[in-house]
């Protein structure tokens, strides 16, 4: 198959492992030229100097980047204290230098606890977040004060892993929305002396882990021999914490014309369970074709989404 023919017929995720320097949608420009399709978005962005996971979504799979972008994270941080920067990372100009105190590893635990479960936090002033209209870094960048209003994100876990002043490492678990960066600032203020991000790894995000990532080097070795297929993650591991259920070709024919279709098992009719919770739908020969919810008035499932363009000939 070529490499045009083949890349056509691809849908799925590729889980990319970002270098830093490059932004995500560098990334998506890359990976469109590998490729040879339009058809491909990211789920999370990564800032230039972060490195790590970033989910791409081929193909039909982008019908999920918005669920994937949704869902958790892990990154790997290092974190300088004592040196304030106006990007509050390593990228940016040092607008103030402070000695750092006496710290030992109770005290920074102590300081880092403040920042876990649901918090308000500010993004940083050079972010994608909008103003008016504008970007906050476009605004930052010409020099006007950008004032951003804060916002409530969870922290599920923070865990301190080394500490040789003035760098130490943490891990985090969050939720999305969640800025490294104004973890760094906010601990430097609390703990008197300033800080900034100095380096950031995204470990995971939700089924993606950094492990089983490929590299854009790997991507385009994989194009040249003809194996794309062989770097893709399957569209399932995006659904794979919501129910399943196999359906008969006629089914299958509903859900990709936007009919539903009865429930015919008695638990399926359970009054219990709630409305428009997804459901993977699968045909015998084990192809996902597309995403149900129970309507339990009608008695039937409606579809809520198809991957298939055309309906799988073993339907």
């Amino acid at each position: 198959m070529s490499h045009a023919a083949e890349a056509t017929t691809l849908h799925g995720f590729l889980n990319v492992c970002k270098a830093p320097g490059f932004t995500s949608h560098d990334v998506v420009a890359v990976t469109r030229r590998l490729l040879d399709t339009r058809r491909i978005g990211h789920a999370g962005t990564l800032d230039p100097l972060a490195e790590g996971v970033l989910p791409l979504c081929i193909g039909r799979a982008t019908h999920l980047v918005e669920r994937v972008a949704a869902a958790s994270k892990g990154y790997y941080a290092e974190i300088v204290l004592g040196v304030r920067t106006e990007t509050d990372d390593a990228e940016g100009d040092v607008i103030d230098t402070v000695p750092v105190p006496p710290l030992d590893w109770t005290a920074l635990e102590a300081a880092l606890g403040q920042f876990q479960g649901e918090v308000l936090q500010r993004p940083p002033a050079f972010s994608a977040v909008k103003v008016a209209g504008r970007r906050a870094y476009q605004l930052a960048r010409r020099g006007e004060v950008v004032q951003l209003r804060e916002r409530s994100v969870t922290i599920d876990r923070i865990t301190l892993h080394r500490w040789e002043s003035p760098r130490l490492a943490v891990t985090i678990a969050c939720s999305k929305g969640t800025y490294i960066r104004s973890i760094a600032r906010d601990l430097g203020a609390a703990l008197g002396c300033g800080a900034h991000l100095a380096r950031l790894v995204r470990t995971w995000v939700s089924g993606f882990s950094l492990a089983d990532a490929v590299s854009l080097d790997e991507v385009a070795q994989a194009a040249r021999e003809g194996r794309l297929a062989g770097v893709l993650t399957s569209v399932d591991v995006a659904v794979s914490d919501l129910a399943a259920a196999i359906v008969d070709p006629a089914r299958a024919i509903d859900l990709h014309h936007g009919r539903g279709w009865p429930q015919i098992r008695e638990r399926e009719r359970d009054p219990t369970r709630d409305e428009d919770v997804l459901t993977r739908v699968y045909n015998p020969g084990g192809t996902l074709l597309g995403l149900a919810a129970a309507d339990h008035q009608r008695s039937a499932w409606q579809p809520k989404l198809a991957f298939s363009s055309l309906v799988p000939e073993d339907a």
